[in-house]
């Protein structure tokens, strides 16, 4: 069989609806010994309900435009269609390329001022403006799933950068909120493989230094 006529799984849309357990944001991280760039790619739904005829939980990345048309918020029942991730380590969310978004039930619990913040989330742009602190894993899971602020991020490393093919990826966990969460835990320092065995660790004045700007309640 060619290449071509080979059937593509992962164009095979598989149907979905359920309520928001949470929205975060969707971004990747790109790790080369101590430097690092993000690329804000949109935002990853949390559903509690059914995808392609399976209860569960599962999670739905979307782009900035279809957050910025619909609004989505905790709390919500939604429904589309999205393709499968094939390669876990390639997204931070099981399904992706998400379209007939639809809005079928709106939020009907009060909303609770947190922590967890939840609700409508900000534009990437402010999650930029505002920088990040890592964030304790174990804390993120039971702590901090829900929360607009938390983002658990794919990260690509460069291992050398002669050979820029030579990657590695993992997850990452981080917080946007307020410098005064109770909930926050900075947990270990993130340690970055380079050329020839080397280690690069990222101390915690870096964290520091990328939310110096705000105020402890911001």
């Amino acid at each position: 069989m060619k290449t071509w006529d080979r059937p593509e799984r992962n164009k095979v849309k598989v149907s979905w609806n359920g309520k928001i357990i949470s929205i975060q944001p969707r971004i990747r991280l790109t790790r080369s010994f101590d430097q690092r760039t993000h690329s804000y790619l949109g935002y990853i739904l949390t559903i509690q309900g059914s995808v392609d005829g399976e209860e569960r939980t599962f999670t739905v990345g979307i782009g900035k435009e279809a957050q910025a048309k619909h609004q989505f918020e905790a709390g919500q029942v939604v429904s589309g269609k999205s393709e499968e991730v094939l390669d876990p380590k390639s997204e931070a969310s099981e399904y992706y390329k998400a379209s007939e978004l639809r809005l079928l039930e709106e939020r009907t619990e009060q909303k609770g001022i947190g922590p967890p913040w939840q609700g409508a989330p900000p534009v990437l742009e402010i999650y930029r403006e505002r920088g990040h602190r890592r964030l304790d894993s174990r804390t993120y899971e039971s702590k901090c799933r829900v929360c607009m602020w938390g983002c658990r991020m794919l990260v690509e490393m460069i291992i050398d950068h002669w050979n820029p093919r030579k990657k590695k990826h993992r997850f990452e966990t981080f917080c946007y909120g307020p410098k005064s969460c109770p909930f926050y835990r900075a947990g270990p320092t993130r340690k970055v493989p380079g050329r020839r065995g080397m280690i690069w660790e990222e101390e915690d004045w870096i964290d520091q230094d990328a939310v110096s700007h705000r105020g402890m309640d911001e």
